[in-house]
């Protein structure tokens, strides 16, 4: 794994910090929950500065790039809050532009993260385009393991999911608990809906990728990413056939 920008939390003799111990993960269940509930009907704005004002340099937010929303919403909060995006070496053209585009114009902190293989050496051991045979191990090497290995500085980690998306993400908590990770996982937009996030945007002017305006509702990589149709959720762009709806980085 690779990254650019600052990396995550260290501690003072450069190692990256343990994971948490399990007392201080079931106190971070216990925050999380607790925070579950009390900040349910609260802004977006409110959860993310909860997170903020809670964790600190402990706190990240992920992005795929799709939109800036919650990094601009965290940056509110966290000014020059690492963002995380992970370089599967599959994406659109359109969403390194995107990314670059964040970096360069928002008060936050990108870290690129590449898998522990390029695309070339994936080939080499596993046989071309995985992607199309095994999703689900393409996905566990090229997102899933990284983010994985990304995290570990942190005790707190922000995505954009909203319970709109997909019946799979419908009981989405604002904050709740990844148990896999042992992390407080933050989604402040959950309760929203595309009205919602299309008046932010337009509001603070927030960067979108290009491709949300030719029929992409959700952009993932490339090969696995198609538009959608009338009536199709947000999701049903990704994976279209294979029955398959998540990468894995969220269950």
């Amino acid at each position: 794994m690779t990254a650019t920008g600052t990396t995550a939390p260290h501690d003072t003799d450069g190692r990256r910090p343990a994971d948490p111990t399990d007392e201080r993960a079931a106190e971070l269940k216990a925050l999380a929950e607790r925070a579950g509930r009390e900040l349910e009907d609260a802004s977006a704005l409110a959860v993310v500065t909860w997170a903020a004002t809670t964790f600190g340099p402990r706190f990240c937010v992920t992005s795929s790039m799709e939109d800036a929303v919650v990094a601009h919403l965290a940056s509110r909060a966290l000014p020059g809050v690492d963002v995380v995006f992970l370089d599967t070496g599959y994406h659109f053209p359109e969403t390194i532009g995107t990314r670059d585009a964040v970096e360069a114009v928002m008060d936050v902190n990108v870290i690129t993260l590449t898998p522990r293989q390029t695309v070339a050496e994936q080939d080499a051991e596993y046989g071309p385009r995985l992607h199309d045979r095994d999703p689900d191990l393409c996905c566990a090497l090229r997102k899933v393991q990284p983010l994985q290995d990304s995290l570990t500085g942190y005790e707190a980690w922000a995505t954009g999911l909203r319970r709109d998306e997909s019946p799979t993400r419908a009981g989405t908590p604002v904050v709740g608990w990844d148990a896999k990770r042992r992390k407080v996982k933050v989604s402040p937009i959950a309760r929203w809906t595309q009205d919602d996030v299309d008046r932010y945007v337009a509001e603070y002017g927030v960067l979108t990728n290009p491709l949300l305006m030719d029929g992409y509702a959700s952009v993932g990589c490339a090969p696995c990413t198609r538009q959608v149709l009338e009536g199709e959720d947000a999701r049903a762009g990704r994976w279209a056939g294979r029955g398959k709806t998540e990468c894995g980085l969220h269950g």
